[in-house]
């Protein structure tokens, strides 16, 4: 009888289990600033080792056709935060101290679809869509913010962290970066020597949030200033790489990774969080040698080409999605909000998003993604080319172009203004898009200049003086 009556509290337990619904997963996204797809070993780094990339990419799935809504900071996170082309609602370039606009507080965020569903949610770092109060993280959904109002370069220093005295050099008037705490400034940041602090700062802050909220789902979104210029390492990585400052700044960024995956391990959660790294666009290549690459695209951070928008997307969710995946599936980082809806259960915004939901790509549920195109908007509204499947269709626009000179030792070198051609290229031959080949496939340039127009009466196109029917404003800073 005794026997007996264990198996079938066994049976019992077994069945239970199965018949509760799963514990929903936390959220933490890392999200770097100007991190190049080559600037990381699991993405063809050499020089610089980076265990804990390396380990993400072992644990999880590694995304090769991974894109930013836009080449630059502020439209970027627009996009990864609203799931909307970062043009549909107003948040264009990179803000600066005194900005008329910001995001508006009645978009809704990962963070307010996540708070509305029970999490616990926390931003540190860089926010960079509202340069004051009220337009602050904590009005968006995020129950608290410790961070900086935009780039750390967006101070009246150099990029060698020298005070700039000429006042004809607009830098010059820029405030003093300020480090916030919610919506009220504790503290300044007025050298290169306080810069070095960030990376581990924001590290413990983000392991101290995991271990505080570890008994509820919790959502932390933790975006690293750097790679971006001016670079500054802390102690413990300063000369540890071979590549100068930048390697030492990349080998400090994957000790925090490393951190955070300890944390999870440590406290049980590793198996019940999903963890996604990417970064907000390309490499700024005119710095050099304190730049990243590309991974062999053209061009790099602020331009259309493969090298402005191709970013690294490494996603970890173990039991889940797959270990030591690759995936070659065209994605953005607007995808990334109603993916994060559907593994929480999690509402999506009510206002029309671009995004698009590959749950069931990142759970090998399917083999293929949903989405086909992907616009390359970049200045106030300009469509500047047309992804569709393997094809890539560059519209006639100027572009910046990093070729001329790179700089050295943390100075940037000359960026020219240069005309671009219409051209087609096969991203599946000519990932660098070196070779034109529209004239082989006039068929395929009438097909993507039929999206182009779909984009133009959607969200408009400054470059042929359209109005999109689908715009919605930014919030209007006073």
């Amino acid at each position: 009888m005794k026997y007996i009556l264990v198996f079938l509290l066994l049976g019992a337990g077994v069945w239970c289990g199965h018949a509760q619904p799963r514990s929903r997963p936390n959220v933490i996204v890392i999200f770097m600033d100007d991190m190049g797809y080559g600037d990381t070993e699991p993405y063809g780094m050499t020089g610089i080792p980076t265990p804990n990339f390396n380990r993400l990419a072992k644990e999880g799935t590694r995304f090769t056709h991974f894109n930013a809504g836009q080449a630059v900071c502020t439209a970027s996170r627009t996009a990864l935060l609203t799931g909307c082309y970062p043009n549909r609602l107003g948040m264009t370039g990179a803000l600066l101290p005194g900005a008329k606009r910001a995001l508006n507080p009645d978009e809704e965020t990962i963070a307010s679809v996540l708070k509305r569903a029970g999490y616990t949610t926390a931003m540190l770092g860089k926010w960079h869509l509202g340069n004051r109060p009220p337009f602050f993280p904590i009005h968006y959904g995020f129950d608290s913010f410790y961070g900086i109002p935009y780039s750390h370069d967006i101070w009246p220093m150099d990029f060698t962290g020298k005070r700039i005295t000429d006042m004809s050099d607009w830098r010059a008037r820029w405030p003093v970066l300020s480090l916030y705490q919610n919506d009220t400034r504790v503290d300044s940041i007025t050298s290169l020597n306080d810069q070095a602090k960030l990376t581990t700062t924001l590290t413990e802050r983000a392991v101290n949030f995991i271990r505080t909220n570890k008994k509820a789902p919790f959502f932390l979104y933790l975006a690293h200033p750097m790679p971006h210029v001016p670079l500054a390492a802390s102690e413990k990585f300063r000369g540890k790489s071979e590549l100068g400052i930048f390697g030492d700044v990349i080998m400090e960024i994957d000790w925090s990774i490393g951190e955070i995956l300890k944390t999870l391990d440590k406290e049980k959660l590793a198996d019940n969080t999903l963890l996604i790294v990417t970064s907000d666009n390309g490499p700024w290549l005119n710095f050099g040698d304190n730049a990243g690459s590309a991974g062999g695209f053209r061009e790099g951070k602020s331009t259309s080409w493969e090298g402005g928008t191709r970013v690294p997307l490494l996603v970890r969710w173990p039991g889940k999605v797959e270990a030591g995946g690759i995936n070659s599936q065209l994605m953005t980082n607007m995808d990334i909000l109603p993916t994060i809806a559907a593994a929480t259960g999690a509402t999506l915004p009510q206002k029309k998003i671009d995004g698009m939901n590959f749950l069931p790509l990142w759970l090998k549920q399917s083999d293929k993604g949903p989405r086909e195109v992907f616009y390359y908007y970049f200045g106030a509204n300009n469509l500047e080319g047309i992804r569709y499947k393997h094809w890539k269709l560059v519209l006639k626009h100027t572009s910046g172009s990093y070729a001329p000179q790179h700089g050295t030792g943390g100075k940037g070198g000359a960026i020219d203004k240069v005309e671009v051609p219409q051209a087609l290229y096969d991203l599946s031959h000519d990932p660098g898009e070196a070779y034109d080949v529209q004239k082989v496939y006039p068929d395929i340039v009438t097909k993507l200049l039929g999206f182009a127009e779909e984009a133009r009466q959607d969200l408009g196109d400054d470059l042929t003086n359209r109005q999109g029917n689908n715009i919605r404003k930014p919030a209007v800073v006073d």
